[in-house]
Protein backbone atom coordinates (compact mmCIF):
# COMPACT_ATOMS: atom_id res chain seq x y z
CA UNK A 1 0.00 0.00 0.00
CA UNK A 2 1.61 3.62 -1.29
CA UNK A 3 2.24 5.96 1.76
CA UNK A 4 -0.83 8.09 0.01
CA UNK A 5 -3.69 5.56 0.57
CA UNK A 6 -2.65 4.47 3.83
CA UNK A 7 -2.72 8.50 4.84
CA UNK A 8 -6.34 9.03 3.12
CA UNK A 9 -7.80 5.94 4.72
CA UNK A 10 -8.63 8.05 8.14
CA UNK A 11 -9.58 10.90 5.50
CA UNK A 12 -13.09 11.38 3.19
CA UNK A 13 -12.86 14.15 0.75
CA UNK A 14 -16.78 15.04 1.48
CA UNK A 15 -16.90 14.24 4.95
CA UNK A 16 -13.24 15.22 6.17
CA UNK A 17 -11.43 13.47 9.26
CA UNK A 18 -12.98 10.34 10.13
CA UNK A 19 -11.73 10.33 13.29
CA UNK A 20 -14.45 11.19 15.65
CA UNK A 21 -13.75 14.09 18.63
CA UNK A 22 -14.94 11.74 21.48
CA UNK A 23 -11.92 9.96 20.22
CA UNK A 24 -9.26 13.09 20.27
CA UNK A 25 -10.31 14.05 23.45
CA UNK A 26 -10.12 10.11 25.13
CA UNK A 27 -14.10 10.56 25.92
CA UNK A 28 -13.67 13.27 27.97
CA UNK A 29 -16.09 16.35 27.94
CA UNK A 30 -14.41 18.76 30.66
CA UNK A 31 -11.14 20.69 30.45
CA UNK A 32 -9.35 19.22 32.79
CA UNK A 33 -9.03 18.73 36.94
CA UNK A 34 -7.91 22.24 37.05
CA UNK A 35 -10.87 23.61 36.34
CA UNK A 36 -10.56 26.35 33.69
CA UNK A 37 -13.40 27.20 32.05
CA UNK A 38 -12.41 28.30 28.28
CA UNK A 39 -14.95 31.02 27.35
CA UNK A 40 -14.92 31.35 23.29
CA UNK A 41 -13.31 35.36 24.32
CA UNK A 42 -10.63 33.52 26.19
CA UNK A 43 -6.79 34.52 24.77
CA UNK A 44 -4.29 32.00 24.93
CA UNK A 45 -0.82 32.19 24.25
CA UNK A 46 1.78 29.99 24.03
CA UNK A 47 3.98 29.61 27.17
CA UNK A 48 7.65 29.41 25.22
CA UNK A 49 9.44 29.22 28.68
CA UNK A 50 7.97 25.67 29.45
CA UNK A 51 9.99 22.95 31.16
CA UNK A 52 10.09 20.21 27.79
CA UNK A 53 8.76 22.53 25.32
CA UNK A 54 10.79 21.26 22.42
CA UNK A 55 9.28 17.69 23.05
CA UNK A 56 6.36 17.37 21.29
CA UNK A 57 6.73 13.86 21.07
CA UNK A 58 3.93 13.33 23.14
CA UNK A 59 1.21 14.82 22.17
CA UNK A 60 -1.04 14.36 19.48
CA UNK A 61 -1.54 15.87 16.21
CA UNK A 62 -4.30 18.21 17.21
CA UNK A 63 -2.13 19.13 20.18
CA UNK A 64 0.36 20.47 17.96
CA UNK A 65 -1.73 22.00 15.78
CA UNK A 66 -3.20 24.14 18.55
CA UNK A 67 0.38 25.09 19.61
CA UNK A 68 1.79 25.60 16.13
CA UNK A 69 -1.24 28.68 15.82
CA UNK A 70 -0.52 29.86 19.56
CA UNK A 71 2.75 30.45 18.15
CA UNK A 72 1.99 32.78 15.39
CA UNK A 73 -0.04 34.92 18.00
CA UNK A 74 -2.15 34.97 20.62
CA UNK A 75 -5.21 33.95 19.56
CA UNK A 76 -9.32 33.29 21.44
CA UNK A 77 -10.21 29.80 21.56
CA UNK A 78 -13.20 30.83 19.25
CA UNK A 79 -10.17 31.50 16.68
CA UNK A 80 -8.24 28.14 17.30
CA UNK A 81 -11.67 26.21 17.01
CA UNK A 82 -12.43 27.79 13.43
CA UNK A 83 -8.74 27.42 12.88
CA UNK A 84 -8.63 23.74 13.40
CA UNK A 85 -12.13 23.30 11.85
CA UNK A 86 -12.89 21.44 15.44
CA UNK A 87 -15.82 21.59 17.53
CA UNK A 88 -15.25 24.15 20.67
CA UNK A 89 -15.65 21.31 22.87
CA UNK A 90 -13.28 19.34 21.99
CA UNK A 91 -10.61 22.49 21.13
CA UNK A 92 -11.83 23.28 25.37
CA UNK A 93 -10.65 19.80 26.37
CA UNK A 94 -6.97 19.98 24.03
CA UNK A 95 -6.63 23.28 25.42
CA UNK A 96 -6.79 21.88 29.05
CA UNK A 97 -4.18 19.36 28.07
CA UNK A 98 -1.80 22.14 27.07
CA UNK A 99 -2.53 24.14 30.15
CA UNK A 100 -1.96 21.41 32.62
CA UNK A 101 0.95 20.39 30.47
CA UNK A 102 2.26 24.55 31.15
CA UNK A 103 2.48 24.80 27.11
CA UNK A 104 0.07 27.47 27.37
CA UNK A 105 -1.47 30.70 29.43
CA UNK A 106 -4.58 31.75 29.45
CA UNK A 107 -6.26 35.16 29.89
CA UNK A 108 -9.48 36.52 29.71
CA UNK A 109 -9.91 40.34 27.81
CA UNK A 110 -11.67 42.96 30.15
CA UNK A 111 -15.42 42.57 30.78
CA UNK A 112 -17.32 45.22 29.24
CA UNK A 113 -18.50 46.29 32.77
CA UNK A 114 -14.98 47.33 33.85
CA UNK A 115 -14.84 49.03 30.58
CA UNK A 116 -14.61 53.14 30.93
CA UNK A 117 -18.03 54.73 30.05
CA UNK A 118 -18.29 55.56 26.28
CA UNK A 119 -20.02 59.33 27.65
CA UNK A 120 -16.46 59.61 29.45
CA UNK A 121 -14.48 58.67 26.49
CA UNK A 122 -16.46 61.20 24.28
CA UNK A 123 -15.77 63.78 26.81
CA UNK A 124 -11.89 62.95 26.62
CA UNK A 125 -11.84 63.32 23.15
CA UNK A 126 -13.50 66.47 22.95
CA UNK A 127 -11.17 67.85 25.95
CA UNK A 128 -8.24 66.56 23.68
CA UNK A 129 -9.80 68.16 20.50
CA UNK A 130 -10.15 71.59 22.73
CA UNK A 131 -6.36 71.59 23.52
Amino acid sequence: MSEDAVGSQWYDNEAGPLVRPYAMTGGRTQSGPTGVRFDLIALVTLDTTASGADDESLLGPEHRHLIDLCRVETQSVAELAADTDLPVGVVRVLLGDLLERGRVTVSRPVPPAQLPDERILHEVIEGLRAL
